[in-house]
């Protein structure tokens, strides 16, 4: 499955949904400008932490090309999405 990646300010990750998508989870992420890397962590409210599992390939804003992305579960672990999906990007 593909998975396009969406970042906002927003109440409730729904709303960053469109019409027709569906949610695998969310959370908040920060930008490390120093270190290239796009830090995620946490859990949506309304769609839990990423199933990351239940995608091949993460669709990133072309914006973040050259980004290191890495999520952090609520236990600590760490999972670096980089290596583990296939990254396309788009505009």
């Amino acid at each position: 499955m593909d998975g396009f990646f969406r970042l906002g300010m927003v109440f409730l990750h729904q709303d960053l949904l469109r019409q027709g998508d569906s949610c695998i989870g969310g959370g908040y992420y920060e930008v490390d400008y120093t270190c290239n890397r796009l830090l995620l962590d946490r859990s949506s409210t309304d769609f839990g932490v990423p199933k990351w599992h239940l995608l091949e390939t993460l669709k990133v804003p072309s914006q973040y090309r050259g980004f290191r992305l890495v999520y952090y579960y609520p236990d600590g672990m760490e999972f670096d999405v980089s290596e583990e999906l296939s990254i396309e990007y788009y505009d």
